[in-house]
């Protein structure tokens, strides 16, 4: 077929964020729905949400929250499908011990006219002012450019030597870590540069955590006596339908900047500010 002749490229969007999603035990059994939850229409555009003030008992409280999506055909010429996922909390407080002054996750993605693998950003992303039961704000090393340069050939990011290597580092500072629990050292005893054909690498975008506060921190996650243990910037990569020649049509990129997972005063898992993009081109 000539190239008069091929089908029209195209792009179906995919976007969504939220600002809380999870389910409580204690003190009070309560499934949380997605709160101020944006998702984007195939066709693209734009999608936001906005609220103001937000209780939940008083286990999770916070000042406002926004979420937006959005999706175009960038005007630049030989530019490809741009993509957006934002949600942000201001004014964040869990239970008197977690509070933060801003929570921003943002990805942004470039999807290219030729090929299906994107280029990917967080760009904006970030948390202000973490504090622990009234710590000093505590200074969170964060690594936006941990997925590195778009791979060559259209190759998918999970077999990306670079990638792996930086996501190995990670993982053997967690294995590091005093008195590892028994399901995260399984969790991040299996090496990722292990498989050259993995399909899906969970990582995070904060490299440590540094300044005192009443526990310790291993990496990206925060142990917390009393309270239970915090995920910061979880990151997921994933590839899927490939081509004949190995090529991932589709990538999906997850992110949630906290992760609590409570244990003691309350009982629980809460997701916060979390977004989720995974727009596929053809043919």
């Amino acid at each position: 077929m000539d190239k008069d002749n091929a089908p029209k490229r195209h792009h179906k969007f995919h976007a969504e964020a939220t600002t809380l999603e999870g389910e409580l035990h204690l003190p009070f059994a309560q499934k949380t729905c997605s709160h101020t939850a944006s998702k984007l229409n195939e066709n693209g555009g734009y999608v936001t949400q906005h609220a103001d003030r937000f209780h939940l008992g008083g286990v999770i409280n916070f000042r406002s929250s926004y979420t937006h999506v959005g999706g175009n055909l960038d005007s630049k010429p030989d530019h490809g499908w741009n993509t957006i996922t934002t949600a942000v909390i201001e004014g964040l407080n869990v239970m008197e011990v977690v509070t933060a002054d801003r929570v921003v996750a943002q990805i942004s993605t470039d999807h290219p006219l030729e090929g299906y693998v994107p280029r990917v950003t967080f760009l904006g992303t970030r948390i202000e002012n973490l504090r622990i039961a009234g710590s000093e704000p505590l200074k969170i090393h964060f690594n936006h450019a941990i997925l590195g340069d778009k791979p060559a050939n259209d190759a998918g990011y999970t077999t990306d030597s670079g990638f792996i290597q930086r996501v190995s580092g990670q993982y053997e500072t967690i294995r590091k870590g005093k008195d590892l629990p028994a399901e995260l050292a399984g969790r991040y005893n299996q090496n990722p540069s292990g498989a050259s054909n993995r399909g899906s690498v969970e990582c995070s975008l904060v490299n440590q955590v540094e300044g005192s506060f009443p526990g310790r921190s291993c990496g990206h996650i925060l142990f917390i006596p009393d309270f239970g243990k915090v995920h910061l910037a979880t990151l997921k990569v994933e590839h899927s339908d490939y081509n004949d020649k190995g090529i991932p049509k589709q990538t999906t990129i997850s992110l949630v900047m906290l992760r609590c997972e409570m244990g003691c005063i309350g009982g629980g898992v809460i997701s916060l500010g979390g977004g989720k993009t995974n727009g596929q081109s053809g043919p």
